[in-house]
């Protein structure tokens, strides 16, 4: 049997009257890259925040590394918080920081007694892992490209060495060689960690280049979890658009050549 770090059961999330998820059930696997796609609205960072414990679902089961997502114990919740990274779409960097204290605020919040120069050592190498130069340390978001930006994220979600890592949207707004060069970025350093990647997406190039497995959400429910050349087989009206339009067949041509 898998070993599964992320098991859901059940989730059910709606916003007033409109229903997002409804019985919806989902297992992430130990080592893998997950990829999450569907269409606008199918609410994909709504059940990473819902796993993440971010949001509050309606029904249903999270369990995260072993830890009830759900609980109201507070040993959980830590357990979860030490143990997940997270990069947002935007990045989500503190603008008055520096991208060196962006990447210290999880060091200082779970690891208070820490020495300033090792906690200033520890986001050093997090922020040369995700592949920015050490002068970027002391420059503000602002300073940064697009694609800087996302890496300073990149370090901050690494900087207390989690073994789940959860990307929203992370090659959004990246020129394709940046995007080439983020997806490369990502496998590389999930092999060499032992990283799990739960990875929300619309690039194809991504899907094709990296994950493992992917995860396609549809009708408020995971309607296919399976390697991506099995997706392509689905006869789902949204799935058959997706993989055979126009920049369905260039990815999968790029990614056969």
């Amino acid at each position: 049997m898998e070993d599964t770090v992320i098991r859901v059961r059940g989730l059910e999330n709606r916003f007033g009257e409109q229903v997002v998820h409804e019985g919806l059930d989902l297992d992430v696997r130990r080592g893998e890259i997950l990829g999450v796609v569907g269409g606008s609205g199918t609410g994909k960072s709504v059940l990473m925040r819902s796993i993440i414990g971010l949001r509050e679902p309606q029904a249903g089961d999270i369990e995260v590394l072993g830890a009830d997502a759900r609980s109201d114990d507070a040993g959980d919740r830590l357990h979860i918080e030490r143990n997940t990274g997270v990069l947002f779409q935007d990045g989500a960097l503190f603008s008055s920081l520096t991208v060196g204290e962006n990447v210290q605020v999880p060091l200082k919040e779970h690891h208070p007694g820490l020495p300033d120069s090792l906690r200033y050592e520890l986001a050093l190498l997090k922020v040369k892992l995700a592949g920015l130069p050490a002068d970027a340390m002391d420059k503000l978001p602002s300073q940064l490209s697009g694609g800087m930006r996302k890496r300073a994220g990149l370090a901050r979600a690494l900087a207390l060495d989690p073994p789940l890592l959860f990307l929203d949207e992370p090659t959004a707004g990246l020129d394709p060689i940046g995007a080439a060069a983020f997806d490369h970025l990502i496998r590389t350093l999930q092999q060499a960690l032992g990283l799990t990647v739960f990875l929300i997406t619309h690039d194809l190039d991504t899907l094709y280049a990296i994950c493992d497995r992917v995860a396609v959400l549809a009708d408020r429910r995971i309607l296919e979890v399976a390697p991506i050349a099995e997706l392509e087989r689905l006869q789902h009206p949204w799935v058959r658009d997706y993989f055979h339009g126009p920049r369905g067949r260039a990815a999968q041509a790029t990614a056969r050549s």
